[in-house]
């Protein structure tokens, strides 16, 4: 949570922050209903995300002609996203979570008409910058998953997280499934089919952004801190919102990015050239989204479970159970035939439960090892370098393949995730 008086006054009258502030009900209310909008801007979010993963890279080797390069694309948006993770983590503790939210996500709706322009135009720079500016939606659709542990206790946290990223899957799940439509859709206006899908994300983000703008009051982050602020003042006794942290740790905070930045580098290389991969053994764009449906639904439909076992069997042990599932699709991407849909699909799943395991562990570190009056900033942060490293996941693995070969990048991914085993173990060990 962020400092005491970092965020401007909620937009509501004082008596309306007032009944809040004494009423733990109201508090409880608001939670609640906080999750309600966060899962409905989620959904609509999640449709846009797709759309990035499914076509970018296809876009880039259309307008280019070359392998070398398809991997730009996902660096571009991924790239975007850790510029945007800073900004909307800013904003967010400037004016609250409702402004820095839905900025993100129309942003991220301006990229996504951007990319549509540029396929008109056949413009690789303006494809390029699009892509860059498209990233602010990633960048919100994670950071939204922090929102609902505002008014959370202790017990509440990682189910707030889980929710959130659940709810992304109703909408990622069916971007992915809808490229065919979207491409008629596409041919049937003047615009090439591959654009298509990112018309939809186009109108998902803005969609995201004004459900978060209109519905998301009172700010849930402005409440908490000015309830923080009263009780700051009025007595010595901490919160339930407030005694989860008193101190900062250093070695936790660095055990959770630790996991979210291999998780996320490791899933990003791997997926980005996935399209491409099945292209060249005769896969359709049908196929191309099947998979990378089964893929995203992998990514957030386990989050429920996922946060009950980050509670319940301990972080460290759901982020080592993050690596060896990375490492089972990187060998079983490498391993298995090319031609067949089943390996595939299940690759590919692997690799977004890993993925899955890792960031809800990895968020649930750092909400742990951080105090109130810090969090929000370290948790900006280490969203950042979380989409760094997918930027550089996403850049690299197009160049591995373009070298050398789909099979190289996944053992190189599985290696990698063997690596994250023993470092979470020292990280979370005499802390």
């Amino acid at each position: 949570m962020l400092q005491t008086g970092d965020v401007k006054k909620l937009d509501a009258p004082s008596s309306r922050l007032q009944s809040y502030i004494h009423s733990p009900e109201k508090q409880q209310q608001l939670y609640k209903r906080t999750l309600i909008v966060v899962v409905l801007s989620q959904i609509f979010g999640g449709a846009g995300l797709a759309a990035g993963i499914t076509v970018g890279a296809l876009i880039a080797q259309d307008m280019l002609g070359t392998d070398s390069v398809t991997g730009i694309p996902t660096a571009l948006f991924t790239l975007g996203s850790a510029g945007a993770a800073l900004l909307v983590g800013r904003l967010s503790q400037r004016f609250g979570r409702r402004s820095g939210l839905a900025g993100g996500f129309l942003t991220g709706g301006i990229g996504a008409i951007g990319v549509i322009i540029s396929a008109l135009t056949n413009s690789i720079g303006l494809l390029f910058a699009s892509l860059l500016i498209y990233g602010a939606g990633t960048a919100t659709n994670l950071q939204a998953r922090y929102a609902g542990t505002d008014l959370a206790n202790s017990t509440q946290r990682a189910k707030a997280i889980s929710m959130a990223m659940v709810s992304t899957t109703f909408g990622a799940v069916a971007g992915p499934n809808l490229v065919d439509v979207m491409g008629e859709f596409a041919i049937s206006i003047g615009v090439p089919a591959l654009a298509g899908p990112f018309i939809l994300a186009a109108v998902a983000y803005i969609l995201a952004g004004l459900v978060l703008f209109i519905f998301l009051r009172p700010d849930p982050l402005v409440v908490a801190n000015a309830i923080l602020e009263v009780q700051n003042t009025t007595d010595n006794t901490p919160s339930e919102l407030s005694s989860h942290s008193l101190s900062t740790n250093k070695k936790g905070i660095f055990a959770g990015a630790a996991v979210m930045v291999l998780t996320q580098f490791v899933m990003i290389a791997i997926m980005t050239m996935t399209p491409i991969h099945m292209g060249h053994h005769g896969h359709g764009l049908n196929e191309v989204g099947l998979v990378i449906g089964f893929h995203v639904a992998a990514m957030y439909l386990p989050s429920l479970v996922t946060g009950f076992l980050v509670d319940k069997i301990g972080r460290t042990t759901m982020a080592i159970a993050s690596g060896i599932t990375l490492l089972a699709s990187g060998l079983l991407a490498a391993m298995g035939p090319a031609d067949s849909m089943g390996v595939l699909i299940t690759a590919l799943v692997l690799l977004g439960l890993g993925w899955n395991f890792g960031l809800i562990s990895g968020t649930a570190i750092i909400v742990d090892a951080t105090s109130s009056s810090t969090r929000a900033k370290t948790q900006g942060s280490v969203d950042v370098l979380v989409a760094l490293s997918g930027a550089l996941g996403g850049g690299v693995s197009g160049m591995v393949v373009a070298h050398s070969s789909y099979a190289a990048l996944s053992i190189i991914g599985a290696i990698l995730s063997l690596v994250l085993i023993p470092a979470i173990i020292w990280a979370t060990h005499n802390k």
